[in-house]
């Protein structure tokens, strides 16, 4: 697979290291893990990222892997060509149009996570310790999980691979539990203000078309650096 007719795609690990560095930096400016769950579900999150630019840029352990199934049943002539590590493109077909589409869709869920993380972010350290249930928290009671999910569900469509697929699930639950702890913690600390917002505001999906009306709460203590 290396010899001069069928080039092979990969291997370029300073690729892995920037790009993967460079998700990880964001997300973690964003999300400003302090205790030890914390760190323990933003590990995670990383080995998500690490394991998809290895596949993009690295070894294409996917590629190898349908390869070893399919055998010549395998619709990439050169499955080792980067071009062909597109997995919606080589099974699907579309050619050029449906990897503009890919790009298009995977992009924009990457930057609007990236975008409702920093909102969230943003509002928080702005609160001062307040219970914050106005801007984006008026929509979503964890802004920041929901767009750490928007950026890994957005890598998911541009570049699938087995790793991140079977790894997307279990990320999603550690944060998932992860939030229902900061909630209880929430709740310890502003009460019932916090148990009405609770009760009115989605976790992590927002209502389309509804409006609610909020009350801040008074000042309070900031449990783990702010409510996600």
């Amino acid at each position: 697979m290396h010899g001069e007719d069928i080039p092979f795609g990969y291997g370029f690990w300073s690729l892995v290291v920037v790009n993967a560095t460079i998700f990880v930096l964001l997300a973690l400016s964003f999300l400003t893990p302090v205790k030890r769950r914390e760190w323990r579900s933003f590990g995670v999150f990383t080995a998500f990222v690490v394991a998809l630019f290895t596949e993009m840029y690295g070894f294409p352990l996917t590629i190898y892997v349908l390869t070893a199934i399919l055998g010549s049943r395998y619709p990439a002539l050169n499955p080792f060509s980067h071009a062909s590590g597109h997995l919606w493109i080589t099974l699907l077909g579309g050619g050029a149009w449906m990897s503009v589409v890919i790009h298009l869709i995977s992009n924009g869920l990457m930057l609007g996570g990236l975008l409702l993380m920093g909102a969230g972010w943003s509002q928080i350290h702005k609160a001062k310790g307040n219970l914050v249930t106005d801007g984006v928290y008026a929509r979503v009671r964890h802004p920041q999980y929901a767009g750490l999910f928007l950026i890994t569900v957005g890598m998911l469509v541009q570049w699938p691979t087995i790793i991140t697929a079977a790894t997307w699930p279990l990320l999603v639950w550690i944060y998932y539990r992860l939030a229902h702890r900061e909630e209880r913690e929430a709740e310890a600390v502003f009460g019932e203000a916090y148990s009405r917002y609770k009760a009115s505001v989605p976790m992590f999906v927002p209502r389309i078309g509804r409006g609610r009306p909020t009350e801040h709460a008074g000042p309070a203590a900031t449990i783990g650096g702010g409510w996600r």
